[in-house]
C-alpha cells in the first residue's frame, strides 16, 4: 500500500500556526486531509465478462497519488475485491460490466462495509477503520474512448448499435408502428420457436415469390382440358 498521505505538513511554516486562528485552521486541514470521498482509480481485473451472473467485484489502482510530509510522490497499491454498481432492481438489470482498462470513479464509504458484503444484509460495521480504500465501491467509467457498441438517446431518436448481432428472447415481441422498415434480407430461424407467418392485410411484393419452390409469378399448369398442353404464365 502507499505511504503515510497527510499531504498539509508539506505547507507547515512558521506563519501557518503562528496564531490562534491559524492552528486551529491547520488543525482541521489536518483532519479533513485524512477523509477519503471519490477518486478516479484503473480497472485492474474484473470477476466478471458481460454474462448473465451476480454482481461481482473488480481490483483497481487509484490514480491521484499520495503525497508525504516531505512532498514526495507515492502511487497507491492494488485496491482489491471492490464492489461495482450495475443499474439493477430485483431481478431486472441492465448487464454491463466494467473492463480492464477502464478508469472510473470510486467513492469510499465512511465505515468498514465488509460485512455487509459478506453476508449482503444489515451489519455490523468490520472493525473501527473509517474512511479507508478497503472500503471502496466503484460506480462508473468517467474516461474512455468513443463507443463502438451502443444505445444511443438524442433529439433524432434512439439508436441501437452493435457490430456483432442483436439477440431478443422473448415468449412475445411486440412492435406498435404506423410504419416499420427492414433494411435487410429477412430469414425464418429454424430455432424451436419457427412457425408460420400471418398477415392481416394484402402484400404486395416487387419481385417474385417462391412457394415450397415454385414460382408465384412463372409457374404452368399441365393436363389442361386442351390437351397436353399448359396454361401461360400469371397475368
Amino acid at each position: 500500500m502507499s505511504a503515510p498521505t497527510n499531504s498539509v505538513l508539506t505547507n507547515l511554516t512558521p506563519t501557518s500556526i503562528g496564531t490562534e486562528t491559524s492552528r486551529i485552521q491547520f488543525l482541521i486541514k489536518a483532519a479533513l486531509s485524512g477523509l477519503r470521498t471519490s477518486i478516479p482509480v484503473k480497472v485492474m481485473s474484473v470477476t466478471n465478462t458481460g454474462g448473465v451472473s451476480p454482481i461481482g467485484t473488480l481490483s483497481v489502482q487509484p490514480l491521484v497519488s499520495a503525497l508525504d510530509g516531505s512532498g514526495q510522490v507515492w502511487a497507491h497499491g492494488t485496491i482489491y475485491n471492490v464492489p461495482y454498481m450495475r443499474i439493477q432492481g430485483g431481478s431486472n438489470a441492465v448487464i454491463l460490466d466494467p473492463q480492464v482498462g477502464d478508469i472510473g470513479i470510486a467513492t469510499v464509504c465512511d465505515r468498514d462495509i465488509s460485512t455487509v458484503k459478506s453476508s449482503q444484509s444489515a451489519s455490523a460495521p468490520g472493525s473501527n477503520r473509517k474512511f479507508d480504500f478497503s472500503d471502496m465501491v466503484y460506480l462508473m467509467t468517467i474516461i474512455g474512448a468513443a463507443p463502438t457498441q451502443y444505445v444511443q438517446f438524442d433529439a433524432s431518436g434512439i439508436t441501437i448499435l452493435s457490430p456483432n448481432k442483436v439477440t431478443i428472447n422473448a415468449p412475445v415481441v411486440e412492435i406498435d408502428a404506423p410504419s416499420i422498415v427492414l433494411n435487410g434480407a429477412v430469414t425464418q430461424g429454424s430455432g424451436s420457436n419457427a412457425g408460420n407467418a400471418a398477415f392481416g392485410g394484402s402484400m404486395t411484393v416487387t419481385g417474385d415469390v417462391t412457394a415450397n419452390g415454385t414460382s408465384v409469378h412463372t409457374h404452368k399448369h399441365g393436363g389442361v382440358q386442351t390437351g397436353g398442353g399448359q396454361t401461360g404464365v400469371p397475368v
